[in-house]
């Protein structure tokens, strides 16, 4: 497992997220200053100084349910509320679009290329906010930095690692499905043609050298793929064209995303005795958010600010319908912690954990669509 994956993970499902987020408030015809108002809370918030100083010291990954717990809190920066259904469908449309480009990368290292892309569309957003534009700046020289002088074999490190994160995720997405990318199951239909990595020839040739090192023999061969040789690397620069499309916005045009859980009831145990198994890293999990949401600056609605509720879904009746028939061991309820052992740890973690308690803080409804619902329900 590599200590360097977190980054990546944490900076690109942000920008799946972004991507959802942006659609939806089109989609749902947001006024404009409170759709950049969302989007540029939840950036300032995501790109943190301090949050990113925590973000990229050498770390393992944690589990699903204490990274889902960093994106419930950062999505409160802002004035738009979520509720659990639509929370779900989101964090199901982000980890199965990563997963699905992490998958198709032609080399481990282009998965540095998937993370500009989620930047570069990041400061499409923020175009119009220059001390937001510097955080996202400043976030990519340390991706430069950290990353830059990587060998191949780190970079295959890190996919490996993001891969064995995402292993047991098969959730269907309707764009995936009709694009014949993704099967009934939920698992991705990889190609066997398009572009080989930079610096690779197209199969089909085989070569024989001898012990000094010469060429002897040479042998072709047929393929079912097509195979092209790509026209150049795309640029791993501040700024510069990414040659890879993978991680670009999808949701550009507008159109409906579904999901659909995925599954033999077999798994569906499996994933719901891992929710409620004792954790034997849950006190480590905890010190990490301790220390990674501590670096979160989180914006209350002022007094003359109005909140409204986002909906994920086509009607409120669809919404609705998701939390009734969602299996039960696939959502993100309650993480069950034991902090006894360390009495000096308990009061930061009871000052965490009260923070992410978002079901205190409700208010009373108003008018349909206005209501200050919380964006993300506790775990």
């Amino acid at each position: 497992m590599s200590a360097r994956t977190l980054p990546l993970l944490f900076l690109n499902l942000g920008g799946e997220m972004l991507y959802i987020l942006d659609q939806r408030l089109r989609a749902q015809s947001i006024p404009g200053e409170k759709a950049r108002k969302v989007m540029n809370d939840i950036i300032t918030t995501m790109f943190n100084k301090k949050f990113m100083e925590e973000l990229f010291k050498p770390q393992e990954l944690y589990s699903k349910k204490a990274l889902r717990t960093v994106y419930d809190r950062l999505a409160h920066a802002s004035i738009m509320r979520l509720n659990q259904a639509s929370m779900d469908k989101l964090y199901d449309l982000m980890t199965m679009a990563f997963k699905y480009q992490v998958l198709l990368c032609p080399q481990p290292k282009d998965v540095l290329l998937v993370t500009f892309n989620h930047l570069d569309a990041i400061k499409d957003f923020i175009r119009d906010a220059p001390s937001i534009l510097n955080q996202v700046d400043e976030t990519f020289r340390l991706l430069i930095e950290t990353y830059g002088s990587l060998s191949a074999g780190e970079f295959q490190l890190i996919r490996q690692t993001l891969l064995i994160f995402f292993q047991d995720m098969h959730i269907r997405v309707s764009i995936f499905l009709k694009e014949k990318v993704q099967n009934s199951n939920g698992r991705f239909v990889l190609p066997i043609s398009g572009p080989v990595p930079c610096g690779t020839e197209i199969p089909g040739l085989i070569r024989m050298f001898n012990h000094n090192g010469d060429e002897v023999k040479r042998t072709e061969f047929t393929t079912d793929g097509n195979y092209v040789i790509p026209q150049r690397e795309g640029s791993f620069d501040l700024y510069g064209d990414r040659v890879l499309k993978l991680g670009t916005n999808m949701y550009s045009v507008t159109r409906p995303v579904e999901t659909h859980m995925a599954g033999s009831s077999k798994s569906l145990a499996s994933r719901a005795k891992e929710n409620t198994a004792p954790n034997p890293l849950a006190k480590e999990e905890m010190n990490f958010l301790a220390r990674l949401i501590g670096g979160l600056e989180i914006k209350k609605p002022g007094g003359s600010e109005t909140g409204f509720r986002l909906n994920l879904f086509t009607t409120d009746e669809e919404e609705e319908h998701a939390a009734l028939t969602r299996p039960e061991e696939l959502s993100y309820k309650v993480i069950n912690i034991e902090a006894t052992q360390e009495p000096g740890r308990q009061e930061e973690l009871a000052r965490i954990l009260g923070e992410l308690d978002v079901a205190e803080q409700r208010p009373a409804r108003t008018a349909k669509g206005e209501d200050l619902l919380a964006l993300m329900d506790g775990l």
